[in-house]
């Protein structure tokens, strides 16, 4: 299928909107009649009617567009779990048997009989009761869900859930222990305290309160797989198929794939190849038109959905299916049941940081150079997920090169090389030239030399705010070359110098459990870290064996100098 316009993409988005609004109509309509029917008796039924559902269908789906012409931001931000409230419209009532109003439910999509305004937290329900127990129709992540809950989900003096609460129903995580705290006390005793500085670059916040939450239910999801594997091809069609037909979204998938013999053979692929939209990588800019990023294959493909977006980028949620897997944290036996949970809200994420590179030639003025650092265009700023390497090429003289920190000369690299990374690509290239592995959520970049000519220099851990500057030597006797996640290779030469600090485009990485446990199931499994043959522990007859047999050699000795003696 060909790349679609504009206008052929909105009308695309539009009947698919339509689709996703009939589908959870049709569903909650399905879930109240059932919660009525089996606790509230006959005369508390609530029942659709067409006109009900067709009379702000336009509105509905003119103000969804509008919303989205409107806004330029990601959709999705991160929340912290203990402090996390909306303001929300939409109850429904209807009259019960006893000549009261009954919540029939909440939501976006449905028709506002009786608007009544309230405030709640980001999990909050509508909800009736019955006896002891009760039932709740809410809204996660712009699906309805069906609960029951009983007189042990509290709520507390304000109106929400307790914590206990919202922790046990929302499946949130415990919080983690982290090296660096959620935001630093920046005063000192009475008098001593950190001056406000407008170029503060980030706020560390605690990786353990890092969880999704969407702000509009997302619709355009885009599926990358591993190229020239045909293990990954029946996993494809069956994630693909479920997108489109059980959860009405976009999808968003490569025009190469469609050149696939393998694929393109397929029945069930070819019913439902009309209704992707494909790109080509260079050509197109997918930036505000995809919500969410679904990787099939290994840690390639989620470097390559790195490279795609050069700015803000979606959610990715990775299925292990490549070879390592060290980034991939997701099985794909029941991927059904993990989509929507990440798609209801449910998850945590590590925010992987990105390097933003910058090569400035040696024609360019002071002012282009600023310019270049100040931009954020993705023809002159290169970011990169694992690391930047700065090698000597096909000569055989070694690299010298000098290494500026903020403009201060630091040092100067003879040897094969250099490798700058971010903690994600400190189990990569870095690993495997001696130096430590880093958890993602560290901000740090660290330079680890290659072979370098000097056994004292070891690797290094900078703070993230810092930039780099990496230049030839004057007395360089050859060229350096510079590589990106591998890719785009270029020569820095003479007057030539590379920039390097921390993106403030960090990717999105979707935990399968959490950052702490995801991080070191991927040390073990996949770099076997810290692997190796246990200790037998001592066992009390070899021992009593052993001592046995050092009494009997002393006594053999004092028979000998008997003897002797004698």
């Amino acid at each position: 299928m060909a790349y679609l316009s504009d206008v052929d993409l909105a009308t695309l988005h539009r009947s698919r909107l339509e689709e996703r609004v009939h589908y959870k109509l049709s569903t909650w309509w399905n879930h109240r009649s059932a919660t009525v029917d089996s606790g509230l008796g006959q005369a508390a039924k609530v029942t659709p009617t067409s006109s009900r559902s067709t009379t702000n269908m336009d509105d509905i789906i003119n103000n969804n567009n509008r919303k989205q012409q409107q806004s330029q931001q990601p959709a999705f931000s991160t929340c912290n779990q203990s402090n996390t409230s909306t303001t929300s419209t939409a109850q429904v009532t209807s009259p019960s048997a006893s000549g009261g109003h009954h919540r029939a439910g909440a939501g976006r999509h449905q028709s506002n009989v009786h608007v009544i305004k309230q405030r709640r937290s980001r999990n909050s329900n509508s909800c009736s009761s019955s006896g002891s127990t009760s039932t709740c129709e809410g809204r996660a992540g712009g699906n309805f869900k069906h609960v029951e809950w009983s007189d042990d989900d509290y709520l507390n003096d304000d109106g929400y859930f307790s914590s206990e609460t919202r922790r046990r129903r929302s499946g949130t995580w415990p919080r983690t222990r982290s090296l660096n705290a959620p935001s630093p006390f920046q005063q000192f005793g009475p008098c001593g305290r950190i001056m406000k500085n407008s170029a503060m670059v980030m706020q560390i916040q605690d990786p353990a309160s890092q969880r999704l939450t969407w702000y509009k239910p997302p619709l355009a999801v885009l599926v990358i797989k591993k190229v020239r594997d045909s293990k990954v091809l029946l996993p494809f069609v069956k994630l693909v198929e479920w997108l489109i037909q059980e959860k009405h979204m976009v999808v968003w998938v490569e025009g190469a794939i469609l050149d696939d013999p393998l694929l393109t053979g397929d029945k069930r692929f070819t019913k439902i190849q009309d209704k992707l939209i494909t790109f080509k990588d260079g050509r197109d800019d997918l930036t505000d038109k995809i919500d969410f990023i679904i990787c099939l294959g290994g840690d390639g493909t989620l470097l390559y959905a790195s490279l795609l977006f050069q700015k803000s980028v979606p959610p990715v949620m990775a299925f292990h299916l490549g070879s390592l897997g060290f980034l991939t944290p997701f099985q794909f036996d029941n991927f059904q049941e993990q989509v929507t949970n990440v798609l209801e809200g449910h998850a945590a994420l590590t925010l992987r940081s990105r390097l933003r590179c910058i090569i400035v030639r040696k024609d360019k003025t002071e002012q282009e150079i600023s310019t270049f650092k100040s931009s954020q265009d993705p023809t002159t700023n290169i970011l990169v997920l694992n690391e930047v390497v700065i090698d000597r090429g096909m000569s055989s003289y070694l690299t010298n090169i000098d290494l500026f920190l903020d403009g201060k000369h630091i040092t100067s690299v003879q040897g094969d090389g250099l490798i700058v990374s971010t903690p994600t690509g400190s189990t990569a290239y870095s690993a495997a030239a001696g130096a430590s592995m880093i958890h993602p959520s560290v901000p740090a970049i660290l330079v680890s030399p290659i072979c370098p000519h000097s056994l004292s220099f070891r690797p290094i851990v900078l703070p993230a705010g810092v930039e780099l500057k990496i230049a030839l030597s004057p007395d360089s006797r050859n060229s350096s070359w510079v590589s990106f996640d591998g890719r785009n290779r270029q020569e820095l030469l003479h007057g030539d110098s590379l920039h390097v600090t921390t993106s403030i485009y960090p990717v999105p990485s979707i935990c399968a459990q959490d950052q702490i446990a995801d991080w070191f199931d991927s040390l073990a499994e996949c770099l076997h870290w810290n692997v190796r043959k246990r200790q037998k522990c001592l066992d009390e007859l070899s021992d009593l064996t052993g001592s046995g047999t050092e009494d009997s050699a002393i006594e053999e000795i004092e028979r000998g100098m008997e003897n002797l003696e004698s």
